[in-house]
């Protein structure tokens, strides 16, 4: 897909693997002396092990946006993975081409991830001192702009999303009448958390199937280390705009008149539920937010949906997405960092396989690497729930996490880990570490039942894990989170509790935690 034109423009522009947004302004015109620049490489690949499923999909997207750009007239110059003349590296490819185009302008949008937009940053320096012009446009995508939270919140000694979110209903006018929020409720979370019967069935799987058989044998020859199933002869992630505007069409009519109900539920049958599976498409931007808030809102308006389930998914898409970005970039570098309780211990060999005999994770995490996804009760009160109970390096649950996940770009996946699943920020962004025992799980899913372990056990080779990790976590931690008043009644339960029974808890959570590979 290289460009055979002339050997010669004025300017280059780069468009990186999560800038699919063939709307951009960038696109409006076509110019003779304009190449558009797309660069699979080592670089993107290799910075954390990544899942099959991701790697395809985004070079799948890359791809056809580079085939509808030529389509429509623009000049593309598209390096593969496998390309002689790939450095596989930004800098090197970037310098190798403006050479060969003799170019003495180049752009690029705003990056979303810290490490890249240094990067820029520093090329940019590096090719002013060549007399090059180097300048940064809008990637047009999201409604604030990366210190729109940091200004909301100045002054102020804690960030609240619902804060945040009001301010956004109210300056983008979503679901509001007279400026307050329609129904008199700003949020409607308390009627969207109930376990999911098995009634009304989960929508069929409508999404577009593409082979990609060429494409991941081409990843795989070039050295790319990955993890999790391909799937690549069944490829269900949308390659385009086109069929991600499909998907959420068919979400919007079968998926959110129950999407607010059952958000949280989890279940061992079905492992989409009413979900829309949109954020691989909204991350690499083929669909805009305001295009989904949109639709769903007009889907409310026309009576197809209930208010609940409206309003509980534009809350995640005009609120949290648009919060956890400003989180992000307030705070970084060095957020990942973060460790309050200073845990280390090493993933388990199963996050790998899915080999536990806890079913909750066995599922939770076998459908990650089945799917390259899975749901935000999955990624939080199960697998980061244990990972928090247990001690687990939260930068290498990180690391785990961006790489598992077809929808993990550092921007959004980090807080989400770091501050919200793993509270390993003290407090910068959830209010509370989320944790639970077994009771939580067996209330919200049907993975209690069949398990190898008791769910109403605490002591004992077959009790479940959770009971012992909760009572201890809060044991360990009592100085740090006694004082939280979020923390509700753990505390005077402890106090409660007789010494014995404490130290027996404590006993049993230290032998877990010390062969977290067999449980």
């Amino acid at each position: 897909m290289q460009d055979h034109q002339t050997n010669s423009a004025t300017t280059l522009r780069l468009i990186l693997g999560d800038q699919l947004n063939p709307q951009h302004s960038w696109f409006a015109h076509q110019h003779e002396d304009v190449v558009y620049i797309m660069l699979e490489m080592r670089q993107e690949t290799d910075y954390v092990l990544h899942h099959a499923q991701k790697i395809i999909a985004i070079f799948a997207g890359m791809r056809e946006l580079a085939r509808q750009l030529t389509a429509d007239g623009h000049r593309v110059h598209y390096l593969s993975i496998d390309d002689p003349a790939n450095q596989q590296s930004l800098p090197a490819n970037l310098d190798h081409l403006l050479r060969q185009y003799q170019a003495r302008e180049f752009g690029y949008q705003s990056p979303d991830e810290w490490r890249l937009e240094q990067q820029m940053a520093d090329y940019g320096q590096h090719l002013r001192q060549q007399k090059i012009t180097c300048h940064m446009v809008d990637s047009e995508h999201f409604y604030t702009d990366t210190q729109e939270a940091a200004t909301l919140f100045s002054g102020r000694k804690k960030w609240l999303m619902e804060h945040f979110y009001r301010h956004m209903r109210v300056k983008h006018q979503v679901f509001m009448e007279d400026n307050k929020p329609v129904g008199g409720q700003w949020n409607y979370d308390h009627d969207n958390r109930q376990s999911w019967p098995g009634t009304p069935a989960e929508p069929p799987d409508t999404r577009h199937q593409h082979d990609h058989t060429v494409l991941w044998k081409t990843i795989q020859d070039a050295g790319v280390m990955s993890f999790g199933n391909p799937n690549a002869a069944q490829f269900s992630w949308p390659l385009n705009r086109a069929q991600a505007l499909d998907q959420l069409d068919e979400f919007i009519l079968h998926g959110l008149p129950h999407f607010g109900q059952f958000q949280d539920a989890m279940s061992s049958k079905a492992w989409r539920l009413f979900h829309s599976l949109l954020s691989f498409a909204l991350n690499t931007k083929m669909l805009n937010p305001r295009e989904v808030v949109s639709k769903v809102q007009a889907a409310w308006c026309a009576g197809l949906v209930p208010l609940a389930a409206a309003e509980g998914y534009i809350r995640q898409i005009l609120g949290w997405r648009e919060y956890i970005r400003g989180i992000y970039w307030h705070h970084m570098p060095g957020y990942a960092e973060h460790n309050l309780f200073a845990h280390t211990a090493p993933l388990p060999a199963w996050f790998w396989s899915g080999d536990t005999k806890m079913r909750c994770l066995s599922t939770a995490i076998g459908q990650s690497l089945q799917h390259a996804h899975s749901h935000h009760i999955h990624r939080l009160m199960v697998i980061g729930n244990f990972a928090l109970l247990a001690g687990l390096d939260p930068a290498a649950l990180h690391r785990w996490y961006l790489g598992v996940y077809i929808d993990a770009f550092e921007w959004v996946e980090l807080p989400n880990t770091i501050g919200m699943s793993q509270y390993a920020d003290g407090g910068l962004l959830a209010t509370k570490p989320y944790v639970s025992s077994a009771a939580y799980i067996d209330r919200m899913s049907d993975y209690c039942k069949g398990c190898h372990y008791n769910k109403k056990l605490r002591i004992g080779e077959n009790a479940c894990p959770f009971n012992a990790l909760y009572w201890d976590f809060f044991a360990r931690n009592a100085a740090t989170l006694s004082s939280n008043p979020r923390i509700g009644m753990v505390y005077p339960q402890l106090r409660k509790m007789e010494a014995a029974a404490l130290q027996a808890l404590q006993a049993q959570a230290a032998g877990l935690r010390a062969r977290l590979d067999d449980l």
